[in-house]
């Protein structure tokens, strides 16, 4: 399976994008037929092949389609369908960077969806324009990520700056940080300023964001240790749980599993398609 990851170079796009990435799975590769991908904040932008299928399930609700598509935050892990060959190509946005860009037909805020996007519309481009792109990503990632910020930036060139968006964008890298009933001191503003600012812009509660987030970095932390080598109690210490059975329980919540049940499976995603590729 191929898989990378690139940072825009175009700093007005840097502003909005965290990274292009590229995963391709093909008819020789044995991965996980029906990986998970963890809760996400962020939106997606998906390339690829028109007559390629997409499914993003969580029961009792599925996202379905078929070529270029919206992945807009996702608050439960969901489950996808790997069973054929594909390639995705890629745009990770920052999170809460579709509040400040005109996206026709985009209503703001949109959560737990996947839906089809014009991608002509979009990037004034056409279908062969997009099969190409893909094509370029395949081969050359660097010259396909220089295309990507080409393409990408007439859609930053007029954007909608305001005190909201601002505001989510100081607090963002403060999450991991400090406790939230702090961050409103921290940036000048009362905490029930901050709030309703970071909900209007992302479509989420502060809690929610850093919750996701304290999720991603420790299942990154477990992928990287086999099962035996993994210690609950010190887990549960290095993340910020009271206790194990708090991480048990958060776990179970989040991704429908145990940690025993996770450390067996290791079916997620990690950092949607754009991290560590699933065992």
């Amino acid at each position: 399976m191929q898989i990378w990851s690139q940072a825009p170079k175009n700093q007005t796009i840097a502003k909005y994008v965290a990274l292009y990435w590229l995963i391709e799975k093909t008819d020789e590769d044995e991965s996980n037929h029906f990986p998970k991908l963890n809760p996400e904040p962020a939106t997606h932008l998906i390339l690829c092949p028109p007559q390629q299928r997409y499914s993003y399930q969580t029961l009792p609700t599925e996202s379905k389609g078929k070529g270029c598509h919206w992945l807009y935050p996702q608050q439960q892990s969901l489950q996808l369908d790997h069973s054929e060959r594909f390639i995705y190509l890629g745009v990770k946005f920052h999170i809460g960077a579709l509040y400040s860009l005109n996206v026709e037909g985009y209503n703001h805020p949109t959560l737990n969806r996947a839906v089809n996007a014009d991608i002509d519309q979009l990037l004034g481009t056409e279908s062969s324009d997009v099969e190409q792109l893909i094509e370029l990503g395949r081969t050359e990632p660097y010259k396909c990520s220089d295309k990507l910020d080409e393409l990408l930036l007439p859609l930053f060139i007029k954007t909608n700056e305001d005190q909201h968006s601002e505001l989510t964008r100081k607090a963002l890298p403060l999450l991991d940080e400090y406790p939230i009933s702090e961050l409103g001191e921290r940036l000048f503003c009362s905490q029930r300023t901050l709030e309703r600012s970071f909900n209007r812009v992302t479509g989420l509660t502060m809690k929610q964001c850093q919750s996701m987030n304290k999720l991603e970095a420790m299942l990154e932390y477990l992928y990287q240790r086999e099962a035996v080598d993994i210690d609950w109690a010190e887990v549960a210490f290095k993340f910020g749980f009271s206790d194990q059975p708090h991480l048990i329980r958060h776990l179970k919540k989040q991704i429908g599993l145990t940690p025993t049940n996770y450390a067996e499976q290791r079916g997620l995603t990690i950092d949607i398609y754009g991290g560590v590729e699933s065992r």
